[in-house]
């Protein structure tokens, strides 16, 4: 069978090409071989709007370091696409990542950073880069490309730890930077970030490792209850003096037997 729709007879115009009948490796080449420019040489291409996407990320400080948490969820559209996906990302190692947006972005984001800590430990000089300075990188990074009106798709939460201290902070597509004690991208920014300040602020300073596993995960299932876009499935990254560790994917329990009093829900009408 013949896949070339340049063979099939279909209308061409060689200035427009409504029909893309062009096959990619015939594509003309600006007339370096005699063949027609080809219209579309000048044309610059931009992300318009994320097509894969994952939801919120949250994060919160405690007395020894920071809770980094997001779902394994990737959205294309309305439909839960891919369900494995890991959005947490260790940064050499003191710092982690966790994002929202499109993972298309989000994966060029891995790839840029790796190649930062590759070069940073290449310079054999002692020092290493934390989450102060990954979370600063990002920041100009992510203004930069809105400049070029090119985006990258992503709300980030950057966290860390390193010279007894920790550090939490939020970059987003436009530049947007802040910091705090409790962090959430996407939807939690309304669902959970209202939870986790009522349980965190205040307690930085006092709160463990086993509490602030514990307000995370109830904070993701409510976001699971709430957002359509979200997943029982999820990861925990937790950054402490002894390094990065990011959890295996764990499953929430959830109950579903009250929707069927809640109107609207089935075959209920009334």
């Amino acid at each position: 069978m013949d896949h070339f729709p340049t063979n099939w007879g279909r209308p061409r115009n060689d200035a427009v090409d409504l029909y893309n009948t062009y096959p990619l490796h015939l594509r003309p080449d600006n007339g370096t071989y005699g063949r027609p420019k080809d219209s579309f040489e000048e044309g610059v291409q931009r992300t318009r709007q994320p097509i894969v996407t994952g939801t919120s990320v949250l994060a919160i400080k405690f007395k020894d370091g920071v809770i980094v948490a997001a779902d394994n969820l990737a959205s294309y559209g309305s439909l839960a696409r891919f369900k494995d996906i890991q959005r947490l990302h260790a940064v050499g190692t003191h710092t982690v990542i966790g994002a929202g947006g499109d993972m298309s972005d989000f994966q060029h984001i891995q790839h840029d950073l790796d190649s930062l800590i590759i070069s940073e430990f290449s310079e054999a000089d002692g020092h290493t880069l934390g989450p102060a300075e990954i979370y600063e990188y990002l920041s100009q990074v992510m203004y930069a490309r809105r400049s070029k009106m090119n985006p990258l798709w992503n709300s980030i939460l950057v966290g860390g730890w390193k010279d007894g201290k920790s550090f939490l902070g939020y970059v987003d597509l436009i530049g947007t930077t802040y910091s705090a004690s409790t962090l959430a991208t996407g939807y939690g920014a309304y669902i959970a970030q209202p939870l986790l300040r009522k349980a965190v602020e205040g307690r930085e300073h006092e709160l463990t490792e086993e509490e602030g596993v514990k307000i995370v995960e109830e904070s993701l299932k409510v976001l699971f209850y709430r957002d359509a876009r979200s997943l029982n499935k999820y990861q925990i990254a937790i950054v402490t003096e002894k390094g990065v560790s990011i959890s295996d994917s764990r499953v929430a329990p959830t109950e579903w037997s009250f929707a069927e009093g809640i109107r609207g829900y089935g075959a209920q009408t009334q």
